[in-house]
């Protein structure tokens, strides 16, 4: 996402709404679903999810957002350079690594604090203008998205829509507040030791994702501290079963996003006898194929690279031969 607005001083900021907000499920608004009644076994496998999320489990998430069998297969492909799942399903993935980077740095917090003082603190009305900008752009992005579905664009416009307007009334332009966010963040973004993708891949998939709980648990934090709490919306999601054909499942959810009520639906899909989120299985077994067929093109270039040099080597031994002087 681009524009001349998110170039400016309140880009980071900008930036990191768009992370947070994304990060949930569920868009349109309807008669709420009843907390009591029993959930249907693919509305519990959501909350299941969602429940990982809100306690910083991102291991257990990652578990349950997929069968077993495809998850050593991602586990693999992580160690092999081919995956960076479920870091991949971050919107604004590509801006991870550098932001923890920059958080971690070992100027960051007084970089940090200084760059706010001088850009944001006091203007109130810049940040105002900006979350409104953010939110009339990033509705429109999402209409002319083909990579989503009319239900998925419908809940990510609205999902947009909620935080712009939050973030227009949150006290973002607080000092002391941004001075405790700062601390926390370059704090754990520290401790997490990963900037790059060679620590990435190091720490392999289950060690990155333990590492980066804390993490998500600050941002969270500091999220809550300004006013929106993702624990809430996790652990208040609600679902009702609208209709299932074999193994695929229709569901409508609610879920509390910054004083609103957020409502989608969402696809599900039975494999191996469980409930998972259709996008993901979809996605995850496109990046599968992609990896076997990334790994598939290295051992035939290995293979051809050996038998270019089994050649070289068979023409020197018999070049070699026929210069040597013939016996007596």
């Amino acid at each position: 996402m681009s524009m001349p607005l998110m170039t400016g001083r309140y880009r980071p900021w900008v930036m990191l709404l768009s992370l947070c907000g994304l990060l949930l499920v569920g868009a349109c608004k309807r008669d709420t679903i009843d907390p009591d009644a029993p959930a249907a076994e693919p509305v519990a496998a959501l909350q299941q999810i969602a429940r990982q999320l809100a306690d910083n489990d991102l291991v257990g998430y990652a578990r349950a957002s997929v069968p077993p069998a495809q998850y050593t297969r991602l586990q693999t492909a992580w160690d092999e350079g081919h995956s960076r799942w479920p870091l991949t399903d971050l919107p604004l993935d590509g801006q991870l690594l550098p932001m923890l980077a920059a958080l971690s740095a070992p100027d960051a917090p007084k970089r940090l604090q200084r760059s706010f003082d001088t850009q944001i603190a006091g203007q109130a009305t810049g940040v105002r203008q900006a979350a409104h900008s953010m939110g009339l752009f990033g509705v429109q992005y999402l209409r002319n998205q083909t990579d989503y579905s009319e239900a998925e664009r419908a809940h990510y416009s609205q999902v947009v829509d909620v935080l712009s307007r939050w973030a227009a009334a949150a006290p973002l332009t607080d000092k002391q507040r941004a001075k405790t966010t700062i601390t926390l963040l370059t704090a754990t973004a520290r401790s997490a030791g990963l900037s790059t993708d060679a620590e990435l891949q190091a720490a392999g998939m289950e060690g990155s994702l333990r590492r980066l709980g804390p993490f998500a648990k600050a941002l969270k934090t500091a999220l809550a501290s300004y006013g929106l709490s993702l624990d809430a919306a996790m652990t208040g999601l609600r679902g009702e079963l609208v209709s299932q054909e074999g193994d695929t499942a229709l569901l409508r959810i609610q879920y509390p996003l910054a004083g609103e009520q957020i409502e989608a639906q969402v696809r599900m899909t039975r494999r191996e006898g469980h409930w998972y989120l259709a996008r993901t299985l979809e996605e995850t077994d496109a990046l599968l194929k992609a990896a076997d067929e990334a790994k598939a093109a290295v051992a035939a270039q290995a293979e051809h690279d050996a038998q270019l040099a089994a050649e070289a080597e068979a023409a020197a031994q018999v070049k070699e031969g026929a210069s040597a002087p013939a016996k007596p």
